[in-house]
């Protein structure tokens, strides 16, 4: 957001102001103010002029001003009401050079997840990927998946749906107690670098907001579905502070995973290109690992695959 436009906000938030002491404390002329206002009520604030002058009434429910409004994460946010891929668009300013941008959209219409699968992304659901340049080596690259699917986890608890995490990169809401789910959201994250070190790591998040769960594939559930519909504007703004606190102390992101697990204590079967195994899921290690314990007695770590949640034998 315009750091202009940004401070105006933040003076006509609390009472009205006139438009001349506005121009006087950030040292623009009234015509700038005026200009400035204007581009806030087309962008969807609500900003009341009356006697006393400019007074902030309402902010949008969502978009790119109004996620960044009051964002207290170091983000600048790129809205589209429609598009194919965030994650694409993400990569795209990512090889450009850009860092600390959130692409944020309404509806996404080639949405994809793991391998390459279709990802249904209708209007009213959070589609975001989010750019970053992390100093660190490729092997702790996970550890951005991990934090962000804790950071959705939290946005959606504080709404008040019952979220957990299953490894590797979904949050889900349990269904019973024997392990089964229903799937609210998904993380995607893409990278380059070299060996020892990552020259950008996209990371995308689809969560199913605002949407009926029975317009969604079989399995899947949404927020509105389980605790009503929420103010998509503050979910996204709790989401990307959560992430920001956790990508700045990865070493509270493995422990927080743990807190939210849903697979840890579960029968799974973990498929692989080298084939699948088969155990109960007991830890995952500091990269973000699944640690197994198979019927043999040994541990299996495995790093990536698809994983299913057994019915007890």
């Amino acid at each position: 957001m315009n750091e202009t436009r940004r401070a105006i906000l933040e003076a006509i938030a609390d009472g009205p102001v006139s438009g001349p002491d506005l121009a006087a404390s950030l040292e623009v002329s009234r015509a700038a103010v005026w200009k400035h206002v204007d581009e806030l009520r087309e962008a969807g604030f609500e900003i009341d002029s009356g006697p006393g002058g400019y007074e902030l009434a309402t902010v949008p429910e969502f978009g790119g001003e109004a996620v960044e409004y009051d964002l207290e994460a170091p983000f600048s946010v790129e809205y589209h009401d429609a598009i194919g891929s965030t994650n694409d668009r993400a990569r795209e300013l990512a090889v450009e050079g850009a860092s600390d941008v959130v692409v944020l959209a309404d509806e996404q219409t080639g949405g994809r997840g793991r391998l390459e699968r279709e990802w249904a992304a209708p209007s009213g659901g959070i589609w975001t990927s989010v750019v970053n340049r992390p100093a660190i080596a490729p092997a702790r690259a996970p550890l951005y998946t991990l934090a962000a699917s804790v950071a959705t986890a939290r946005a959606a608890r504080e709404a008040g749906v019952d979220a957990r995490i299953k490894w590797p990169n979904d949050v889900v809401v349990p269904v019973g107690d024997e392990g089964d789910y229903r799937k609210l959201a998904g993380i995607l994250t893409e990278m380059e670098g070299e060996t020892d070190r990552v020259a950008w790591l996209v990371v995308g998040i689809g969560v199913n907001a605002n949407i009926d769960a029975d317009s969604l594939p079989e399995g899947a559930t949404s927020v509105r579905d389980e605790a009503g519909d929420v103010t998509r504007r503050r979910f996204v703004q709790r989401l990307l502070e959560e992430f920001d606190a956790l990508r700045s102390d990865l070493e509270a992101v493995v422990p927080a995973w743990r807190d939210l697990a849903l697979t840890l204590g579960q029968r799974v079967r973990v498929d692989r290109p080298a084939g699948e195994v088969v155990g109960d899921a007991v830890d995952i290690t500091e990269t973000g690992a699944l640690v197994l314990e198979t019927d043999d007695g040994e541990r299996a770590t495995v790093s990536a695959g698809d994983c299913e949640h057994l019915r007890p034998v």
